[in-house]
């Protein structure tokens, strides 16, 4: 096992490494900005590097300074956490020329599941279903209205280097397509540099089910249940829960068999996730993360199994410890983003935390980097805290959430608390009946 594991990240998720590292007596050295250093991972470390200035190039996205912060702490392994450089190819092949263990999948699958028309076509070969749609970028806007003829429209323009809605237009007909072209294409150049765009089919009320799987370098990989993401807004999501309540038991077995065998054929290492849109009962694979996700915490809740323990583990080269048979799944779980943001208006309002007081009891869980005093910087994502909540039944995690959400106190700024108050009071919600638009025409921006 690893003595020493550089986080190549900041904030809860930083703060959730280090606490899984201590737990199995590794030392941590965390890397921070000039903005973080009183963030409290960087408080809890064994050791902390300043990386650069404020903003994300000059310090989380700087590859050398990471790999020289590394080398001048003597770490043995580089866990880069979600964002930023978790799924940059290039840096878990630079971390390991460098004689670092990358803590995650191999730079190989990494590149390969990141390009969303090469993920497709891997699934594809791999059994996977998919969304009916072009099997590689469209080159003219004729391609993009003889597609829409085919498949029937309205159809969802894409852009293949994509993530967070970016590059993203619906074209409702071919008469629109031009003009979405044109638009997603720009913002896709803008966001990540890659003008290239492909086409599907677009669902009008699907919901968005993801299977964690953990793959090991013994040619072992398991399913840890789906979680269903379709509280989304703006492609961004808000609220998660396992399992889903769209789900039975046999369509629940049939998607976590199907993405654990996906996985073991291609001797995939560490945590990963698939992704499906789901809709009148058919499953449509959309794109894999190879990472650990922000909702993760809602899965270990429900199985008692610690994920990132398990990716240090994988990553030393040890076998999963469990077969599918050992995993057991018990009771609900449902996670809350809270955002440093206007409830309504969503407008970021970083500031100084005056209060803080998080809620407490059973089946109670915040990851969070927050304390009364400390500043939150301006520069990075608005997400504070995740409050996460599970009981034995999907009720009863409902009245523990709205129990917990009523205790939670985070003074000096704004956050979406009231949001997530609001969303567990609707009906449709408790019903379970929600697809991925259904926030967005309760926040009013679809009707």
């Amino acid at each position: 096992m690893f003595e020493k594991v550089l986080i190549a990240n900041r904030g809860e998720i930083a703060l959730r490494i280090h606490r899984a590292c201590r737990e199995m007596g590794i030392q941590t050295v965390a890397v921070h900005s000039t903005a973080d250093s009183d963030a409290m991972y960087v408080r809890l470390a064994d050791e902390s590097v300043c990386i650069g200035p404020p903003p994300a190039r000059d310090s989380y996205l700087n590859i050398p300074a990471i790999l020289s912060a590394a080398t001048i702490a003597g770490a043995d392994a580089i866990h880069p956490g979600y964002g930023f450089l978790s799924e940059n190819a290039r840096f878990a092949e630079l971390a390991e020329e460098h004689g670092f263990t990358f803590i995650g999948p191999t730079p190989e699958h990494i590149r390969t599941m990141g390009d969303k028309i090469v993920a497709k076509q891997t699934a594809a070969a791999l059994g996977l279903p998919l969304v009916p749609g072009s099997p590689g970028p469209v080159e003219s806007i004729e391609e993009i209205k003889a597609l829409g003829d085919k498949i029937g429209w309205p159809v969802l323009i894409k852009a293949v280097a994509g993530g967070g809605g970016r590059g993203m237009k619906v074209v409702e007909s071919a008469d629109q397509a031009e003009e979405a072209f044109n638009l997603a294409r720009q913002e896709a150049i803008a966001a990540f540099g890659n003008g290239a765009m492909y086409v599907e089919k677009y669902l009008p009320h699907p919901r968005h089910i993801e299977v964690q799987i953990l793959g090991d370098t013994h040619g072992n990989a398991v399913h840890l249940g789906e979680r269903d993401c379709s509280l989304q807004r703006r492609h961004q999501k808000v609220l998660e829960e396992t399992p889903s309540p769209a789900l039975n038991k046999e369509m629940r077995d049939y998607i976590g068999n199907l993405a654990a065998d996906a996985v073991r054929k291609m001797g995939y290492r560490g945590a990963g996730t698939l992704e499906f849109l789901f809709q009148d009962g058919q499953f449509y694979f959309i794109e894999m993360n190879t990472r650990l996700q922000v909702e993760h915490p809602i899965t270990e809740a429900i199985t008692g199994i610690d994920l990132v323990r398990e990716q240090l583990r994988i990553a030393a080269g040890e076998p999963l410890g469990f077969t599918q048979e050992d995993i057991v799944f018990s009771g609900h779980a449902i996670e809350c983003r809270v955002n440093a943001e206007n409830p309504e208006t969503f407008v970021p309002c970083p500031g100084r935390v005056t209060d803080y007081h998080t809620p407490g009891g059973l089946g109670i869980r915040v990851d969070s980097g927050l304390y009364a005093g400390y500043k939150m910087p301006p520069y990075y994502d608005s997400m504070v805290a995740k409050l996460i909540v599970s009981g034995n039944s999907r009720n009863e995690c409902l009245m523990r959430l709205r129990r917990a959400l009523e205790e939670y106190v985070i003074g000096g700024i704004e956050t979406t608390i009231p949001l997530h108050q609001r969303i567990i009071a609707q009906p449709a919600f408790i019903d379970g009946a929600y697809d991925i638009h259904w926030l967005e025409r309760l926040v009013g921006l679809k009707k």
